[in-house]
């Protein structure tokens, strides 16, 4: 049975975002799209999920993401000053990976000894949905082809076939694009860009 279910980012179906949430609830691994590239994601709750994340994403040590649904939702899994709140307020949602300071509420899992966590409000209903609908973040990685094969990370129907037997739902959202989020360190006095990508900082 195909594991592909069709939410269409205008106007997500209630429905199939609570069928989405059930999974992440019991510690299933999802792939949706974002305003970048494809992603893995699972519930930040999970830690048996997050130990899958970063198996099939590549990401044993690496920092992992965090997908929220607002600002109030980044202030509570990391730490936020005010010159910090004015640039998330100018550049979210977008295609942005903010590096933060983590808070206490990130579990330990999927921090991997790191004391920094990554942020993402991208500019797609789908995601937002979920995550408000789960009330709690996903942690997140991009799907990257080692191939370059560029349709692979873009075209959510051979997305599913590469990857259906891994994950639990791969959400067709259309086709999604190939430009990485712009990787901007917050933890400094000032931001740092580390990847040009998708969003433009304001």
């Amino acid at each position: 049975m195909s594991k592909l279910v069709k939410i269409y980012p205008q106007n997500p179906s209630e429905k199939e975002i609570q069928r989405v949430v059930k999974i992440l609830q019991n510690d299933g691994l999802i792939i949706y799209p974002t305003d970048g590239v494809y992603a893995f994601g699972c519930s930040l709750r999970s830690a048996k999920a997050v130990e899958r994340l970063r198996q099939l994403s590549g990401k044993e040590e690496k920092l992992l993401s965090i997908v929220c649904s607002d600002i109030s939702m980044v202030d509570k899994f990391a730490r936020i000053d005010n010159q910090q709140f004015k640039i998330l307020k100018r550049n979210t949602p977008g295609a942005f990976t903010f590096i933060l300071e983590a808070s206490s509420k990130v579990p330990d899992k999927a921090l991997s000894g790191r004391k920094s966590v990554g942020v993402r409000i991208p500019d797609n209903n789908i995601p937002l949905a979920i995550v408000e609908a789960l009330d709690f973040p996903l942690a997140t990685a991009s799907v990257k082809d080692d191939d370059e094969v560029i349709e692979y990370t873009t075209d959510p129907e051979l997305i599913a076939e590469r990857y259906e037997q891994r994950v639990d739902v791969v959400i067709d959202g259309g086709y999604g694009n190939n430009v990485p989020t712009t990787l901007v360190d917050l933890t400094g006095d000032e931001p740092e860009i580390i990847r040009e990508g998708g969003g433009e900082l304001k």
